[in-house]
């Protein structure tokens, strides 16, 4: 990884920061699916003893972003059609129950509130895609998903999600470099946010529907590309 994104805070618990650092890397493909990940390497570079690094990477792989494989090593995990697809679907489901639950299931005052913060999070990943940085326009993606769940005010819901994500994240993340990927995607976030606004649990439905199923126009693209990426 780049020498300058390994700056650790020591007021801060260095496994998570770590952990952080290195899921950013593989978002970003700085870490390629297949890519061998040395502890050792790893604790060098960002100053501290091998245990937080193997903390980080075991938490890693518990969500499904390196494997580690007994006597051989741990390695940045290769995409798999069959999981992403898994984690689509799952997504899809969890997502449009949420915005149509926010769209009519919640009281107008609250309801003007997510609206709100999510129009300001739009805002941002406007700024994040007139600079091409696709990392702030990811993180600020995740952001705005995260916003509706936890409106809902069902804890387990924004967990579930975050737990799911994980196979489209790099995927996601590849996307942004498809020209008109950002515009398609702040488009999107704009029609989720006018159906909530609108009150109508349909709309809100149909919008995010629309936008979970965006990741297919990729998934058409990827695998003829990067074949060496899929297991």
């Amino acid at each position: 990884m780049r020498p300058e994104s390994k700056e650790i805070s020591y007021d801060r618990p260095a496994a998570g920061q770590i952990l952080n650092f290195i899921r950013d890397a593989i978002v970003s493909m700085e870490l390629l699916p297949g890519q061998m990940i040395s502890e050792t390497a790893l604790a060098q570079q960002f100053g501290v003893s091998r245990t937080p690094v193997r903390e980080a990477l075991i938490q890693l792989s518990n969500i499904g972003f390196v494997e580690v494989l007994p006597q051989r090593g741990t390695y940045v995990s290769k995409f798999s059609m069959d999981k992403i697809l898994q984690a689509r679907f799952i997504r899809e489901a969890l997502e449009v129950a949420v915005v149509s639950h926010l769209a009519s299931g919640i009281s107008e005052d609250l309801r003007q509130e997510v609206v709100e913060a999510c129009e300001k999070i739009i805002a941002d990943q406007k700024l994040a895609a007139a600079d091409d940085d696709p990392i702030a326009f990811q993180h600020l993606d995740d952001d705005f998903h995260q916003t509706m769940a936890n409106y809902t005010q069902y804890p387990r819901v924004a967990t579930l999600i975050e737990a799911e994500k994980a196979h489209m994240d790099r995927v996601r993340s590849l996307s942004l470099h498809v020209s008109g990927q950002y515009k398609r995607v702040l488009n999107q976030h704009a029609a989720i946010v006018k159906a909530i606004k609108s009150g109508s649990a349909e709309k809100a439905a149909a919008a995010m529907s629309v936008h979970m199923k965006d990741v297919y126009n990729i998934l058409e693209v990827i695998p003829q590309e990067h074949p060496e990426y899929f297991v």
